[in-house]
This record gives structure tokens, C-alpha cells and sequence, in this order.
């Protein structure tokens, strides 16, 4: 299946790229920076470079065509400021998300973070980022052409993943290594009977295909 990713080089979608090339699928990570290319070929992906910032929907429903799925990992990053949480972590997304559509990529996953909220209160960075990224939920929800499932990792870890985890609607606070959540990622790309689900995803006891084929039953 060719997999598209937005946000190839970041640090999850990495992981998830060299899980996904090892699956035996066609792998695609659109990046921002060109120098940023080796690393995704160093993982298995081909790099398509595309500022979603900027790109028309007409630029990214080009690269979607013909795709099984698609992953929205990017996020403007710690320090880049309240702005850049409007373009990238919630522009970028609802761009994304509509271009999926138009391309007829019904399968689509989102990376997000726990607590987000499009009404979240305060005037902080990371208020910015939980309202921008609550807002980006809310639209991929609303599209009716999309079998979505949302992913809100914990508090993120580079420890080496233990491949056990604690995945559902309400998990409470928590950590969890990218390791987990990029492995936990790959399974809900081929699991679309999690379609229409938000789960929540910190470390716990359960491995993480017990997990996922878990909450895609209930």
C-alpha cells in the first residue's frame, strides 16, 4: 500500500517510516527542508518537498493520488512560536486532511497530543499548540470522506520502546517512547476498524497489536 506521511522527518514519523518500508509498503514523507531527503531514504521513504504552509490544495492532493493511507505527523515543533501553531499544527492539517479527501484517501490518521482542545484556555506557547491541534481534530471529524482515527500520545520519550502500551478513549496522564507510538501507528494505518475513534496512548502492559485489535473491537 502506498502510505503518505506529512511531517517525514520528524521524529516519529521516522520511526514510522522505517516500520512501514519494512512492511513491505510504499512509503512517502513530504518534507519541508530538501536536505532533510537522505534521512527519509536512509528509512525507507521517498521525500517529496512541500511546504504545507504555503502549498495549495491542488499541490497536495497530487501527491495523495493514489494513495491507501494517510499519516498527518508534522507540528511546527517546541519554540517556533504561537503563530506557527495556526499554520502548521492546525493549517497545515485541515489542508491535508481536505486534500486527502479530494484525492479519495478514505484511510487517514492523526498524530495529535493529549489534552488538545480548540477551546483550551491561556495565553502560553503550549496553550496555542493544544487549541491548534483541538481544532485540527475537530475539522478531520468533520469530514465525511475520511475513516479517521485520532492518536493523542502522552508525554513523549526517546527510550527505547518496549513495545507495551496502554491504548484507549481515556488513559489518563502518562509517558510513552516515540518507539511505541510510531509501532502503535502502524497498526492502526492497516486497522481501519478504529475508524472514527480518538484514543489516548501512554506506556502500559498490553503489547501493542493486542491493543489496537482491542479498541477496534469495542
Amino acid at each position: 500500500m502506498r502510505i503518505v506521511i506529512a511531517g517525514g522527518h520528524g521524529q516519529i514519523a521516522l520511526r514510522l517510516e522505517r516500520l512501514l518500508s519494512a512492511g513491505g509498503h510504499e512509503v512517502v514523507g513530504i518534507i519541508r527542508k530538501p536536505e532533510q531527503a537522505a534521512g527519509l531514504r536512509e528509512a525507507g521513504a521517498e521525500p517529496v518537498v512541500l511546504d504545507l504552509e504555503s502549498a495549495s490544495v491542488e499541490e497536495v492532493t497530487a501527491v495523495l493520488q493514489g494513495a491507501g493511507a494517510a499519516v498527518f505527523a508534522a507540528g511546527a515543533g517546541p519554540g517556533s512560536g504561537v503563530a506557527r501553531k495556526e499554520t502548521v499544527d492546525r493549517g497545515a492539517a485541515v489542508l491535508f486532511a481536505d486534500a486527502a479527501e479530494r484525492a479519495g484517501v478514505r484511510r487517514y490518521i492523526v498524530v495529535s497530543s493529549m489534552g488538545a482542545d480548540a477551546h483550551h484556555p491561556g495565553d502560553g506557547e503550549f496553550d496555542a499548540y493544544l487549541r491548534a491541534k483541538g481544532a485540527a481534530d475537530d475539522h478531520v471529524r468533520s469530514r465525511p470522506g475520511l475513516d479517521w482515527t485520532i492518536l493523542r500520545p502522552g508525554a513523549l520519550t526517546n527510550d527505547a520502546g518496549t513495545g507495551l502500551v496502554q491504548l484507549k478513549a481515556s488513559t489518563g496522564r502518562g509517558m510513552v517512547p516515540r518507539d511505541d507510538v510510531a509501532a502503535v501507528l502502524a497498526e492502526l494505518v492497516e486497522m481501519s476498524a478504529t475508524a472514527g475513534l480518538t484514543l489516548e496512548l501512554i506506556s502500559g502492559s498490553v503489547p501493542v497489536t493486542v491493543a489496537v485489535k482491542d479498541v477496534a473491537g469495542n
